[in-house]
């Protein structure tokens, strides 16, 4: 850790816009999903600074950021994002909605319309719909 200005944990977490509110920021330090400098804290009370890196287990990600600097004030997006220097891993890739599908499997599920279409022409089946009569 670096000398200089710090402040609470719980306050530059609101400052940088990782949380809506001073509150959340303070319950996600107290309930352990954040971690200085690779140590897990327990207390909102926690001084952070410049230099110090906080790991911070999101909803749906974990964020690695390191912090440039300490906030005056919870500001617009631009200013909060000079606070720290995102270093987290990029998310792993995933497949696509149409590759995850599975390709469908020769002679097994009902035809298409198409398919059984085909297959009354070839049995020459009648369509299901009431012939008239000869008379």
């Amino acid at each position: 850790m670096s000398e200089g200005p710090r402040q609470r944990i719980d306050k530059w977490l609101f400052f940088a816009r990782a949380v809506k509110s001073r509150s959340l920021a303070a319950k996600l330090a107290q309930g352990g999903q954040v971690r200085v400098n690779g140590i897990k804290i327990d207390a909102a009370s926690r001084l952070v600074g410049p230099g110090d890196v906080l790991t911070i287990a999101l909803e749906r990600r974990i964020a690695v950021w390191r912090i440039l600097g300490c906030g005056e004030r919870r500001g617009p997006a631009p200013e909060a994002q000079a606070l720290y220097e995102d270093i987290s891993p990029p998310p792993p890739e995933r497949a696509g909605p149409l590759d995850a599908a599975p390709s469908p499997v020769r002679g097994e599920g009902r035809p298409t319309k198409k398919q059984r279409r085909a297959l009354q022409r070839l049995t020459g089946a009648h369509t299901g719909f009431a012939e008239e009569p000869d008379s």
